[in-house]
């Protein structure tokens, strides 16, 4: 995604102060920045600024942060676009719905500004150590192309957000070798994102909605594995 100079930020929460503290910090980063103050405004200022993350509390007027990830994730041009979570609430539910839907992480609030901007430099550097040049997979039918984040079954183009995207990649480069939940979580997430282990489930059973069931198998007691016949 280029230099950090380069990133664009998307700033959505309801709570003016919130809005402030973290444009004040990030573009003292060096960050591009944008905020919006509801969720309909935020879709609507993603699809012109693209940003590169997106900051988003859960709990908002007008359309809650769970649904505008839901909608920034179907934008075509932010498939690769990091989504943060930033909310007061800790429940399992809140976590698990936020992963659903394809964010990256998941901060509770109250928001420690560097230790924010840490993790967030933490996420663009797991990026780009992930750029490679062998970065065309074909496996039969299927194609990966993890240059444009596409994905072709005999031609037919198919559609993943960035996680789930990630996953099937990171599956079909090691074909055949069984990877446990926690593996998944530490290539996938990272250390240092917290993530429960119900959300690497989650994440398959949409990729196997999207590309069949043949592709990804379930190993017991074990973890998953991409199969070759």
């Amino acid at each position: 995604m280029g230099n950090k100079q380069m990133h664009k930020v998307l700033v959505v929460d309801d709570e003016e102060s919130i809005l402030e503290l973290l444009k004040y910090n990030l573009e003292k980063g060096g960050y591009d920045v944008k905020t919006a103050s509801d969720g309909a405004r935020a879709v609507e200022i993603a699809r012109k600024f693209t940003p590169d993350l997106v900051l988003l509390d859960i709990m908002m007027p007008k359309m809650d942060g769970v649904e505008t990830c839901r909608l920034i994730r179907e934008i075509p041009e932010m498939q690769k676009t990091f989504v943060v979570f930033l909310t007061a609430r800790s429940e399992e539910y809140s976590e698990v719905a936020a992963f659903d839907v394809g964010a990256d992480d998941y901060i509770t609030k109250p928001i420690k500004p560097r230790a924010l901007m840490s993790r967030i430099s933490a996420l663009f550097r797991r990026e780009t150590k992930k750029t490679s040049p062998n970065s065309l997979i074909n496996i039969g039918e299927l194609t990966i192309d993890r240059t444009s984040y596409t994905i072709k079954i005999n031609d037919r183009e198919i559609s993943l957000p960035k996680k789930e995207f990630e996953l099937l990649y990171f599956l079909a480069q090691n074909p055949n070798k069984v990877f446990s939940r926690e593996d998944l979580l530490q290539n996938i997430w990272g250390s240092d994102v917290y993530v429960l282990a119900r959300t690497v489930d989650v994440h398959i059973r949409k990729v196997r909605e999207k590309i069949g069931d043949e592709f990804i198998t379930t190993v017991k007691g074990v973890g998953y594995k991409f199969s070759l016949n």
